[in-house]
């Protein structure tokens, strides 16, 4: 199945049009249906690793994950099915629901059976996705069903609304299937006690400014997007709750004012936090804010970055020779991937076709393509409620995300021993072409050899081209940290308060990855440049195939640099390194300057001064454009001004 000409007048960006986006949705779900089980309840993707969950469960997955996909084709298209979708998962919904029990009591001859939903178990995410869809297409499928279907598949859904969650975004699963099954008249005050209860459970992790924390106090991330506003925001647009869509169509418009910035222009999102290998229902919320008609963004720059990330992940092998979607980031890339995830767990990217409800004659899809916000000019957005400093440039699209808020650790009171860093989370800055390592965009003690963590994340506030955050790696001890950017350069200031003067530091850079790295380390200076790995589709305007530089240089508290070697390299490429720098704690402050660019420029570290203030540091930053900062810096407490 071929995918149309591109259309250079209509899409000048990326080429394509509300006719890839169908041609690509058909291409995905005809590469799953070979997999399905006889009766069609299951589709068991190929790969040797299970989920946790067991390979049922993944079967099931598969199902649920890509009927989601199949409803915003098919209700997007007015209820054509020309391909015979609708008529595959009703048969699988006959199937799925006819034997109910617990996985481990499934008799030995038993195929087909979805189990029952039981507390914090994989279905019930599966069944908000199968609730989802029938929704969308209840004209076509559910009103159409034999009444003992019906009567049995909702049953199996109705398990969701008593069963416990985990307590994070899970809330929106009984939620979404609340959602249905009040509008099907099943079950209607405990659909309806879900909904509210969803709901309820959100509120608590609703930060402010578009943002919401998932469940623990500083896990932000793409959960954003493609869950705590989807589901809220589907689910009033589906009921036509104007009061609802109000109040979360308001908050997502909120969040999409940031988030729009973390699209590269190569179409790449950001690179941070976990279920990496979901791509692109990164751009879910950015259909949901034009299906809401609650969004910030033109209809061209809407599609124009949601189109981006699509083509981005399938230009770069996101799709097998076979079809299916990888577990991984371009390709396959097993270290991106969580314990939880099964073969089919990355077509929960069909969240990134919730444009397909969208009619063919809807602004978003008949609008010329504008530029994103990362193509237009140089910026430093700062997110104070997220602890976020977003950078991007425009001379070559690259996004950088400077994270002071975000760590992903459970509450000092559930776990009074903060867990290991992960990179998904830890590091001080996340980008749209580098891939996390275990060391990379950190400052560690070196207690015996051994890096501190950087554990959990006091946030101490962002503002005009700052951001800056505590943290305490051992007792006693608190490291404050400072970034500074401006155009395509960074400064990082660290103050450490509580370690005696000779115990040793590390400073590192990006990683930066690709098919080969060349490096170089000379006094407080180390540079690597990697070229990346060549994308089979650029768009003509994509700059992210030009080589990628990384450097360091020592201002402050550093005497020598080196660089790391990556043996495994990152979601990037198979080769990668880190530049590095290398000091003591000596007088407390340390400030390094680091760039990362794909633009061929000359690293020209900005002028720094920095006196003590009785227990604080005055530091003062004049960057090479003339622009300047002034910052002072005490235990766990900094304010900035730019002049």
């Amino acid at each position: 199945m071929q995918l149309p000409p591109e259309d250079r007048e209509l899409s000048p960006y990326t080429g394509w049009t509300r006719a890839h986006w169908e041609a690509a949705a058909d291409r995905l779900l005809a590469a799953v249906h070979p997999h399905a089980s006889p009766g069609r309840a299951l589709i068991n993707l190929p790969g040797t690793r299970p989920s946790w969950s067991g390979r049922r469960s993944d079967g099931l997955e598969g199902y649920a994950r890509t009927f989601l996909l199949a409803a915003f084709r098919v209700a997007g298209a007015g209820g054509a099915d020309p391909h015979g979708l609708l008529e595959r998962y009703a048969a699988g919904l006959d199937a799925g629901t006819r034997t109910p029990t617990a996985e481990r009591d499934l008799a030995d001859g038993d195929t087909e059976s979805w189990g029952r939903i039981e507390d914090r178990s994989q279905p019930m995410v599966e069944a908000a996705s199968v609730a989802v869809a029938l929704r969308l297409t209840r004209p076509w499928l559910w009103d159409r069903l034999d009444d003992g279907v019906r009567e049995r598949a909702g049953r199996w859904l109705a398990d969701a609304l008593r069963r416990q969650p985990h307590d994070n975004n899970w809330w929106l699963f009984p939620l979404s299937v609340g959602g249905f099954l009040a509008e099907a008249g099943i079950e209607t005050d405990a659909a309806r006690a879900a909904v509210d209860r969803g709901l309820d459970a959100i509120e608590q992790w609703y930060l402010g400014d578009g943002w919401y924390t998932d469940g623990r106090p500083r896990a932000l991330d793409h959960y954003n997007g493609w869950a705590l506003h989807l589901y809220p925001v589907l689910h009033a647009w589906a009921g036509k709750d104007a009061g609802l869509l109000e109040r979360y169509g308001a908050r997502l418009a909120e969040h999409l004012e940031g988030y729009a910035r973390l699209f590269d222009r190569s179409g790449a999102p950001v690179h941070q936090g976990r279920s990496l290998s979901y791509r692109f229902a990164a751009a879910a919320p950015l259909w949901a804010g034009a299906l809401a008609d609650r969004t910030p963004l033109s209809p061209g720059a809407t599609r124009r970055l949601a189109s981006g990330a699509l083509r981005y992940f399938l230009d770069r092998g996101a799709v097998g020779a076979d079809g299916l979607l990888t577990l991984g980031w371009h390709g396959p890339y097993p270290p991106l991937v969580q314990p939880y995830s099964g073969p089919a767990s990355p077509y929960w990217a069909s969240k990134g076709f919730l444009g397909l409800l969208l009619p063919a004659e809807h602004p978003v899809w008949t609008a010329v393509e504008e530029p994103g916000p990362s193509e237009r000019a140089d910026a430093v957005t700062a997110l104070p409620t997220a602890g976020w400093l977003i950078q991007s440039t425009a001379a070559d699209g690259l996004v950088r995300l400077h994270n002071h808020g975000s760590d992903d650790q459970l509450a000092a009171g559930s776990a009074p021993e903060p867990a290991p860093d992960d990179p998904l989370y830890a590091p001080l800055a996340h980008s749209t072409r580098t891939g996390p390592t275990d060391g990379d965009n950190r400052f560690a003690l070196l207690l015996d050899g051994t890096p501190t963590g950087r554990g959990r994340i006091t946030p101490l506030g962002a503002g005009p081209g700052w951001a800056a955050s505590a943290h305490h790696p051992r007792p006693g001890t608190t490291v404050t940290s400072l970034t500074l950017a401006r155009g395509a350069d960074e400064l990082r200031v660290h103050l450490v308060t509580g370690a005696p003067a000779d115990t040793p530091v590390r400073a590192s850079g990006w990683a930066a990855a690709g098919s080969r790295v060349a490096a170089e380390a000379e006094g407080p200076h180390a540079r690597v440049r990697a070229v990346p790995v060549p994308a089979a589709g650029s768009a003509p305007s994509d700059t992210s195939d030009a080589p990628l530089l990384s450097e360091v240089h020592g201002l402050r508290g550093f005497a020598g640099a080196a660089v790391t070697d990556v043996p495994a390299g990152t979601a990037y490429g198979p080769a990668a390194a880190v530049p590095e720098l290398h000091g003591t704690v000596g007088d407390g402050l340390s400030v390094a300057a680091v760039r990362l660019t794909a633009a061929e420029q000359p690293f020209t570290p900005p002028a720094v001064t920095a006196e003590p203030s009785g227990s604080a540091w005055q530091v003062t930053v004049h960057w090479p454009d003339g622009g300047t900062h002034r910052a002072e810096l005490a235990t766990a407490a900094v304010t900035v001004r730019a002049d």
